[in-house]
């Protein structure tokens, strides 16, 4: 059996971010299984400019628009229990997880 599993978790909410980063935390500590992470890592931003006027008429204005992509990796050892409790936890729609075996 391969020794790690990794996760990979995006979303643009933070909150609902970190609620599934401490969900997978607290099925690590119930089953002892090492985990390491959650590590963050850099903040992708999708910024988009747009010209306010559709008729390029008048001042030249601009309204600016910026989605920011949070993500979070986590390495855990592949325990059968372990693998099988995070297969079952409830992700909300806002959080992309991938989960791949090391």
């Amino acid at each position: 059996m391969p020794g790690k599993i990794r996760i990979k978790l995006t979303s643009t909410s933070i909150e609902d971010l970190n609620a599934v980063c401490e969900e997978i935390k607290e099925i690590a500590r119930r089953t002892g299984v090492n985990i390491r992470g959650p590590i963050p890592l850099p903040v992708e931003r999708l910024k988009v400019v747009t010209r306010r006027a559709p008729s390029g008429q008048g001042y030249e204005t601009f309204d600016r628009f910026e989605l920011r992509i949070h993500k979070r990796l986590i390495d855990m050892d592949a325990d059968e229990r372990a693998t099988r409790l995070l297969m079952r936890t409830r992700v909300p729609p806002t959080v992309r997880i991938e989960i791949r075996v090391v």
